[in-house]
Parts: structure tokens; sequence; C-alpha cells
């Protein structure tokens, strides 16, 4: 287990290749300060919750791109596994976001995602903001897929908060809805 990874402290830091556009190209986290980046972690490619979910996150690629967020989907998988999914899937030729290769699970262990027994990763999800700080994350089991929906109102409730120090999102919160802003005024009034 890593224990440095925390909320409001840096996302632990990696460099590694990935399938992106027709071609494998090295990334790292760093290429990607001054926007939001969701690291989206899954189990394996050719498999069957995971491409519900990659191909969902497809969908709504251009949505979550207007919030100046980045997604970086990232398996046990190589690159060639990547490419071999791309070229045979329907749902996985849509995807214009890069597909990271973790083969020794490096980057799944700094994430505490990495089933040791099974070489795979669990479904983790991280959100870390402009200045790579780690703002939101849920790891579960493999058995569950995750909600695109839901990962785009917690990117806009983190990028809220951050415009607007001091208030905060109650639960639910969607834009344009209430906030609160923490006091002794409010103490027992919720």
């Amino acid at each position: 287990m890593n224990e440095g990874l925390e909320i409001n402290k840096y996302a632990p830091s990696f460099s590694t290749e990935a399938f992106h556009n027709g071609e494998v190209k090295k990334i790292g986290l760093t290429n990607y300060r001054g926007r939001w980046v969701v690291l989206f972690f899954y189990p394996a490619d050719f498999t069957f919750v995971c491409p519900t979910e990659l191909g969902d996150l497809a969908d709504n690629y251009d949505a979550l791109r207007e919030l100046n967020a980045e997604i970086l989907s990232v398996s046990t998988d190589t690159t060639f596994v990547h490419k071999a999914w791309h070229d045979n899937s329907e749902t996985i030729r849509k995807i214009g976001f890069p597909m990271l290769a973790d083969p020794t699970g490096k980057i799944c262990k700094l994430y505490n995602t990495y089933i040791s027994d099974e070489g795979l990763s669990l479904r983790g999800t991280f959100i870390i903001d402009p200045d790579g700080i780690l703002k939101a994350f849920e790891i579960h089991d493999n058995n569950i897929g995750r909600s695109t929906k839901e990962l785009i109102r917690k990117i806009k409730a983190a990028q809220f908060v951050r415009e607007n120090g001091g208030e905060v999102c109650p639960v639910n919160w969607e834009p344009g809805s209430d906030t609160l802003k923490p006091g002794l005024d409010l103490v027992g009034k919720i």
C-alpha cells in the first residue's frame, strides 16, 4: 500500500507508454498540469464491464474536455493489447483519450488499486486538480460499474469549490444549486 496517497496532497507522479490516436506515446502525469485529470483504472481489456465504462467515457469525452478535464484510462495491459482491443471493438474504437499501459502494475500500486494475486487493477477513479493535487477518489469491487454522470458532477463540484473558496457543495449538488458557507451561524440549522 502507498501510504502517501492522500486527499489534498500531490497525486503520485508517473510516466508510461500509452495507446492514443493510433500511436504509442510516452505520457506522464506532469504533462497535464494546468488541466483536471481523471485517472480511470480498470481490470483488463477484452472483458465485460470495462467496455461499458470506457464506452460511456468516450461518449462523454467532449463534455469532460469542456470542463478542462483529461481522461487517462489505466490497466495492466500493454499498449499492444490496447491497440488490438481498439481494432476489434466498435465500442473501444470510439475512445479518444489515452489508454495507459501498466503491465508491471507500478502505477496501480502507486494508487492502491493493484490486486497482486491477479495482476489486475481494481476499479478506481481519481480526480486530480490542475496543480496535481488529489481531490477525490473511489475504489471498489470489479463487479460494480461506475457512473460517468456522477464523475462529471464531482468534477464540477471540485471546480466550483476551487473557484469559490469558502463555499462547499452539499449532497447531490449540481451547478446552479445552493451551496453552503460553513460558519457558526449554520451549526444546528441544517
